[in-house]
């Protein structure tokens, strides 16, 4: 068996100060998460400010994504060696450098330095923070411990990008990154002061981190997730358009129609927490069935808004519960190098992440907006079929 951080020490499980050392994690992650997002709501402003067109301004989005994808399992499995509290505290004075820096920004070039610098840290915060907090919390709580930390990216989807724009309409965007290098220096701060010197995992002799790549079965973990996250971002990130031009919603009131989902969304990810610990790929597989029925009811109750509040409503928790199940199971899977395995699994939600939005575009240029539905749902049918498939390949394998 390979030493895991979900079997963490006494020393650590006795730790009285892990539930607050968790939230101090959430709360870190949300400020991570809200900059990579806010951006988003401050395209208008900031293109208009660099004098540059909303295209050119969007491929700053397009760098992130594809940063974290591509850089983040080598950067995280190069900094496996390196003590926890010592390598947060960095990430986050790394955000707040680099989010002071794109206040001060004054072409897109400097702006596009200061978004591709945090982008490498991010799969290393979200790698190590999940491993953290698995080993804070002890192996039977790892699960809920994951799912408080990535409350953190669900608070930031439902609260810090309206928060953060409104900011922006109210202070101008340079503020903003102002206020997030502020926070990120904070939280810093609070890692420092209240983190225990948590040393790296260790290894058995002749172990590597990169072992894990040749493993099959983590492999097939990986390439689920990004089924998973292909799913559920093929019609997520056109879900305003949907709502405004297919359900007739107001477009000053699909914010709030957003806010909701994403609130409910946040129980979601309390339930993936609890669920996944017991059976990862039996919370996949039921969480995708949910995903399907609510994007094809959600299709079938355009007309009829409280009904389509319903389907929203299991849509956002099925959504969000597969961010932790996602993160947990391929830590399990990839039990013997946990930070590698978060930090693959983040940058294979990165690449379904693009991958979905890339499909739902081509859709809606073919076949108009009713498609993507269908289009989420046949992709998140194709990844049940694959873990169904994983699991009685391991049944079959058990002695």
């Amino acid at each position: 068996m390979h030493t895991s951080t979900l079997t963490a020490g006494a020393a650590v499980l006795d730790n009285p100060r892990s539930g607050l050392q968790i939230a101090i994690m959430a709360v870190a992650a949300f400020v991570i998460v809200t900059t990579e997002y806010l951006i988003l709501g401050l395209l208008p402003a900031l293109a208009q400010d660099l004098r540059i067109s909303i295209s050119a301004a969007g491929q700053l989005v397009t760098l992130f994504a594809f940063t974290v994808m591509l850089f983040g399992p080598f950067l995280t499995a190069r900094l496996a060696h390196v003590g926890r509290k010592g390598l947060f505290v960095a990430i986050l004075l790394v955000f707040g450098a680099s989010n002071a820096l794109a206040a001060v920004s004054a072409d897109i070039w400097v702006l596009a330095l200061a978004r591709f610098i945090p982008a490498l840290m991010l799969p290393v915060f979200w790698g190590t923070a999940s491993e953290t907090a698995g080993q804070l919390a002890g192996p039977r709580h790892a699960g809920r411990a994951v799912a408080k930390v990535y409350l953190g990216i669900s608070a930031a989807l439902v609260f810090g990008i309206p928060l953060g724009t409104l900011a922006a309409e109210s202070f101008g965007w340079r503020n903003t990154f102002w206020i997030l290098a502020g926070l990120s220096v904070l939280m810093a701060c609070m890692i420092q002061a209240f983190m225990p010197a948590l040393p790296a995992p260790v290894t058995r002799a002749g172990e590597k981190q990169g072992a894990i790549v040749g493993d099959r079965r983590f492999l097939a973990h990986v390439a689920l997730s990004v089924l998973v996250f292909t799913a559920m971002f093929t019609a997520y990130t056109y879900l305003a358009d949907m709502l405004e031009r297919l359900a007739g919603i107001p477009a000053a009131q699909v914010g709030w129609w957003l806010m909701g989902f994403g609130a409910v969304g946040m129980v979601g990810n309390g339930i993936g927490g609890r669920v996944v610990d017991r059976h990862p790929l039996g919370a996949t597989v039921v969480c995708l069935l949910l995903l399907v029925g609510a994007m094809l009811a959600t299709l079938l109750a355009v007309n009829r808004h409280g009904w389509l509040a319903l389907a929203l409503a299991v849509w956002g928790l099925a959504y969000t519960a597969l961010f932790p199940i996602c993160q947990v199971r391929v830590m399990k899977a990839g039990a013997s190098a946990q930070a590698l395995a978060a930090s693959m699994n983040i940058s294979a939600a990165n690449a379904g992440t693009g991958l979905g939005a890339i499909a739902g575009g081509a859709a809606i240029a073919q076949f108009g907006l009713s498609s993507l539905s269908y289009l989420g749902a046949g992709i998140a049918v194709l990844a049940i079929m694959l873990a169904l498939a994983m699991a009685r390949h391991r049944f079959a394998a058990a002695p």
